[in-house]
């Protein structure tokens, strides 16, 4: 039985992660899970995987998430000590999908026992890439990609050599505002940007798909994570979402991880790595997806690329 923890168990990442496990309890023991606000939701998933721990961000949380634990065997924590505490709880995998630089503490105290750490919190290899390697390499841990463009360069990779790969293609939806005229850029909002075209995802991340914020710093995580030269490095949109990631070879080419445009598949990867194991997710039925079609990724639309 593995024994698990989901930093960031409230958001969609996390929540993702919660519907595979609880697909199978038997084979996990839940170690720690971790929130920001969301009480409710917290409370109520740490009860149904049995948790030995809940924590909640917001110190102010701690008497409300006791009360919904009330009798149900899972300790309450909240504040940030309480989080380093769960991060260092014995487990063999970690999703960490806390979101911002919040992410990179809990991280690092679970690559420094030796944990598998799902990557979901980009910004823990955008501030801090060679430091994230550096601890799993010492520590005997290891770090799987969860963004679905990186896992997609992961797979794509698996049996290849490095000194063969020209190129790594990171697709990119577009957002929002992919089909806007330029004109009218300066009169969005922020609500007009919170509307995913493919993806449903929690609001800041959607938000920065709209400006490719997001596409900017998974940019440089595929230069921190898999060491490649940032002029190897390319980004296309790809509206349909289908396409993930593309690399690139000497001999001209194109390995491609294609799916829908579903979480699951990342994080079911990287939760049944190395194997492959089915998960509930669609299957393709490319006649009826008709076509797949990309676009110059536009740095005037999009000058954070």
């Amino acid at each position: 039985m593995r024994r698990v923890s989901v930093f960031g168990a409230t958001g969609s990442i996390g929540q993702n992660t919660l519907d595979l496990i609880g697909r199978d309890p038997s084979s996990y023991r839940v170690v720690a899970l971790t929130g920001g606000r969301n009480v409710a939701q917290l409370a109520a998933d740490a009860v149904r995987l049995r948790a030995e721990v809940a924590v909640v961000a917001d110190e102010a949380l701690l008497p409300d998430l006791r009360a919904a634990l009330a009798g149900s065997g899972v300790e309450a924590g909240a504040g940030r000590h309480a989080l380093l505490e769960a991060a260092d709880r014995p487990a063999d995998w970690v999703m960490s999908a806390i979101v911002g630089a919040a992410g990179l503490e809990p991280g690092l105290r679970a690559l420094r026992q030796g944990a598998t750490l799902a990557l979901a919190n980009k910004e823990s290899m955008v501030c801090a890439g060679r430091l994230m390697l550096r601890e799993a390499a010492a520590h005997g841990g290891r770090l799987l990609p969860v963004d679905s463009e990186h896992s997609a360069v992961f797979q794509a990779l698996i049996g290849e050599d490095m000194a063969a790969v020209e190129r790594v293609i990171i697709t990119a939806s577009g957002g929002a505002f992919r089909d806007w005229p330029l004109d009218r850029l300066d009169e969005a909002t922020p609500e007009q940007a919170a509307t995913h075209p493919n993806w449903a995802m929690g609001q800041r991340i959607t938000i920065d798909s709209a400006s490719m914020f997001n596409k900017a710093l998974e940019l440089i995580e595929t230069r921190e994570f898999f060491g490649l030269d940032p002029a190897m490095i390319e980004t296309v949109v790809h509206p349909e979402s289908m396409i993930h990631a593309l690399v690139g070879f000497n001999d001209g080419a194109l390995m491609a991880h294609v799916g829908p445009p579903d979480m699951r598949h990342a994080i079911g990867f990287a939760l049944h790595w190395p194997e492959r194991r089915s998960l509930p997710v669609e299957r393709l039925d490319l006649v009826k997806l008709g076509q797949m079609t990309f676009r110059t990724a536009c740095e005037t639309r999009w000058p954070a690329l």
